[in-house]
């Protein structure tokens, strides 16, 4: 039987078995190349934050209230960065065909299926290491934030967190025209933040917080926009401290709990600064149409065919799916020793 990764507790993960989907018309079965580890989201389930674990999700009316929890323990299957094989097609499908490569979102699983219309949209691009596909979601997400922040050329922007996503935000945000002074406080990814464009990468605990240095490579004006990905309440303060008057804070990281250090009586207020939610589930009001979460994904893997977009020094650690506690382990407790973690499956060539 296929495997499986599933959370069965706070601190508790490991691999369990399920039995496989029957295939359906229109339908294609994918076996898992490889899979990539959220460190934001997943990390909410490995250590029994997220609201969904507590609390009642009321989809019709889009709030949160007290009740039965949407999930329970054991979770299986949490995960949005898949890549992999399809090794088999309904008679009625023409596109994809067996053996072509796709990347999608089916969760941490040795197998799936899902419905060919979408897995045509997400053949990987001929040249790009199937590996590299498990960039395609998260790169979204910082692209997503990106277009939130309405970055003009020759702006400045500040972006707090330099993970995974936050590093790939500040490359798109340079492409984009920005000039991008990077935070984050972990040595290391301050020294990565400089290869992937920002003009000036400093740590979170500077003297005077990471705010005066922003102003300072600004003249002392701030930031034009500032995009927050860490999900720290007290690196959401510092952003909105590093914006100009009227400025634009974009709230892209999954906080989680109560909002200490987050004290919006002082520069939120008397600077009138924006504060805007960007979140993977729709693009941008302002922007219509245009743009939804296929172009997101499609810019994101053109990017990286084009080599204009280098996901390499993003990939850490590559681990077969059997060792995905170390993996959480690793994640949790010494985040400075890894940034995108991958599970590679059986059928990984």
């Amino acid at each position: 039987m296929p495997l499986v990764v599933q959370f069965t507790g706070p601190g508790q993960v490991g691999v369990a078995e399920e039995a496989a989907s029957p295939l359906g018309a229109g339908q294609v079965r994918i076996a898992t190349w490889y899979s990539g580890i959220s460190a934001g989201t997943e990390l909410t389930a490995y250590r029994g934050s997220n609201p969904y674990l507590t609390k009642t999700w009321d989809a019709a009316a889009r709030l949160f209230t007290d009740g039965a929890p949407a999930f329970t323990y054991p979770v299986s299957g949490w995960g949005y960065q898949e890549v992999g094989q399809v090794t088999e097609v309904a008679p009625d499908v023409a596109t994809p065909r067996v053996g072509d490569v796709v990347y999608g979102i089916w969760g941490h699983r040795a197998e799936t299926v899902v419905p060919a219309v979408i897995a045509a949209r997400r053949l990987l691009p001929a040249g790009v290491d199937p590996v590299h596909g498990v960039f395609a979601r998260v790169g979204a997400i910082a692209l997503n934030a990106v277009l939130a922040a309405d970055v003009h050329l020759g702006e400045h922007v500040a972006i707090f967190g330099q993970g995974v996503i936050g590093l790939l935000a500040t490359r798109l945000a340079e492409l984009n025209g920005g000039s991008v002074v990077a935070v984050d406080g972990l040595p290391d990814r301050v020294a990565l933040a400089s290869r992937f464009g920002a003009v000036r990468a400093v740590p979170a605990d500077v003297a005077g917080g990471a705010a005066v240095a922003v102003r300072s490579v600004t003249g002392g004006v701030g930031a034009d926009t500032a995009i927050e990905l860490s999900g720290n309440y007290r690196a959401l303060h510092e952003a909105i401290r590093s914006v100009r008057p009227g400025g634009r804070v974009v709230a892209a990281g999954f906080y989680q709990g109560e909002a200490g250090g987050l004290l919006l009586g002082e520069e939120f207020h008397h600077n009138r600064v924006e504060i805007v939610a960007s979140q993977i589930g729709g693009t941008p009001r302002a922007l219509g149409d245009r743009w939804n979460h296929d172009r997101l994904l499609q810019v994101v893997m053109d990017l990286v065919a084009s080599g204009r977009l280098d996901v390499a020094p993003l990939l850490s650690h590559v681990l077969p799916v059997t060792e995905v506690a170390g993996a959480f382990e690793l994640l949790d407790h010494r985040p400075a020793e890894a940034l995108q973690v991958v599970l590679r499956f059986p059928a990984a060539p």
